[in-house]
Formats: structure tokens, C-alpha cells, sequence
């Protein structure tokens, strides 16, 4: 019995350390540093918001009143009724 409990001491003794050295060293590479390129269209964004802008300033507010053209009187046909 003695004998039986050695060899499989032994043997997993053999087999747990063949698998703590199984991986060899490992080697750790630095990856390279990547700077951020600078943006070329820089100038493209505010040349759009600016194009934005001055069309709604030449646009305007050019809108008749409605009221005016359609023939309503502009009330809300409400009968004066609250609600609680």
C-alpha cells in the first residue's frame, strides 16, 4: 500500500511541475506609441456653419401672417370653460 501512495506522489509530483515550466519565458512587447494625425480640413467646419448662418440671416423672416391671408380671426374658439 506504502508503495502505491509513493508512486503516485511521485508521479503527480512529475506531472505538476513539467506543467509550471510547459510555457517558457514570456516576453513582453512594447507596442509603438501612435500619435493622432492632425485633422487637413480643419477650416471646413466653420466655413459650413458660417455659410449656415448667413443664409438664415439673408433668408430672414419673410413669412406673412397667416391669419391675414387665410381670413381666420386669430381666436381660439375656446368657450371660457376651466379645467380643475
Amino acid at each position: 500500500m506504502k508503495e502505491l501512495v509513493v508512486s503516485m506522489l511521485s508521479l503527480g509530483l512529475a506531472f505538476s511541475s513539467t506543467a509550471a515550466f510547459a510555457g517558457g519565458p514570456v516576453v513582453i512587447e512594447e507596442e509603438p506609441t501612435v500619435e493622432a494625425a492632425k485633422p487637413r480640413s480643419g477650416w471646413i467646419v466653420p466655413v459650413i456653419i458660417g455659410l449656415v448662418v448667413i443664409c438664415a440671416i439673408a433668408c430672414g423672416d419673410d413669412d406673412e401672417d397667416t391669419a391675414a391671408t387665410t381670413g381666420t380671426t386669430g381666436t381660439t374658439g375656446t368657450t371660457g370653460t376651466t379645467l380643475s
